[in-house]
């Protein structure tokens, strides 16, 4: 009877591997691959040429936890939320560019935020990032009394952490400034659910709509955070029997709900309704959505964060208080002048 033996996974190559490749003590090898001065240009280039032959990468986590360090930043992100995959390729640029690495722990409709915290803890990551925290306000001072905790694109009251976020109120501003120098005065607002930001943007759209004496006006549609959600909530304008001239959806994914809820009734956008997003995400400036749209910097925020991070790690004096940044308005397609409509 044969036998089989499971075949058994290659050996990762050792600096021993390469100092026997190279016939030159350990300690030499191990001064080249660090970088340090000592060795001539002749025994670099032997080393280095040994070390890729043989495949060999340093071990650079087991010497950063023997010096205490890991040099990990963990991010907490959703995976159904383009906005923080945007926010994540800019934390990750930054974190590399100071020398430090990311770690991601994702938010699942089975994985909550705790879970996902948890892990990164385990990781010995050196500082949290959270984007978008679901949890209260207790919990997330109870985790920066450990190690520095920084929230991007929400407000967070009371807790003891560093906020890098977009002025919300003057972005949901200039959206309706927007379509009221057009001629609209019929804006909903379709909400983005519970929690503080959604908080943020509904009080800005009421503050926006009575500046410019359209406080009769106002009318706030239940929605959320999701494509479905913006679907769910265009079927819901349609079902009230009159659709208003234009719609200021929480973000961009309920916004192409909307949009898209919309064309399949007959809509036409922006003829008859005009829609507006909030976010600026990578679906939004595709041709064919070509969504009008509040902006907000990712790449600017994540660099902010990166360096709020790395300065509470190595104690620089850093100034209490958020970090707001302005949002900014970009006009594509998808808003136009408000139709006149036949009064009945």
């Amino acid at each position: 009877m044969t036998q089989h033996t499971a075949a058994r996974a290659p050996k990762r190559p050792t600096l021993e591997d390469v100092a026997a490749r190279t016939g030159m003590s350990r300690a030499l090898v191990s001064l080249v691959i660090r970088g340090d001065p000592g060795a001539s240009a002749a025994t670099r280039e032997r080393v280095l040429k040994a070390a890729a032959e043989l495949g060999y990468r340093p071990d650079t986590r087991a010497r950063l936890l023997a010096q205490n360090r890991s040099r990990l930043l963990g991010v907490v992100f959703g995976l159904q939320h383009p906005f923080h995959a945007e926010l994540v390729d800019g934390l990750y640029a930054a974190a590399e560019a100071a020398g430090y690495e990311v770690v991601l722990s994702g938010l699942t409709p089975s994985r909550d935020e705790r879970r996902a915290v948890e892990t990164l803890l385990d990781y010995r990551c050196e500082a949290l990032i959270l984007l978008g925290p679901e949890t209260r306000t207790p919990w997330l001072a109870g985790l920066a009394a450990r190690l520095p905790v920084l929230v991007v694109g929400y407000r967070v009251r009371g807790a003891a952490v560093d906020i890098i976020r977009t002025a919300d109120h003057e972005g949901m501003r200039l959206a309706v400034d927007h379509l009221v120098g057009l001629g609209h005065q019929e804006i909903v607002h379709v909400d983005g659910g519970p929690g503080l930001i959604s908080a943020d943007r509904r009080r800005g759209y009421r503050t926006a709509m009575r500046r410019h004496g359209l406080g009769g006006h106002v009318r706030v549609v239940p929605g959320g955070k999701t494509e479905e959600s913006g679907a769910a909530a265009a079927r819901l304008l349609q079902e009230q029997g009159s659709l208003p001239t234009a719609v200021l959806a929480y973000n961009d994914a309920s916004a192409l709900g909307l949009l898209d809820a919309l064309i399949r009734a007959g809509v036409a956008v922006p003829a008859d309704v005009s829609v507006v997003g909030y976010d600026d995400n990578w679906l939004a400036r595709l041709p064919h959505v070509n969504l009008t749209t509040v902006r907000q910097d990712t790449h600017r925020m994540a660099s902010l964060t990166v360096d709020r991070a790395i300065a509470r790690l190595t104690d620089q004096e850093v100034a209490d208080g958020g970090l707001v940044l302005p949002p900014h308005l970009v006009i594509r397609g998808t808003t136009a002048a408000a139709a006149d409509r036949l009064q009945a």
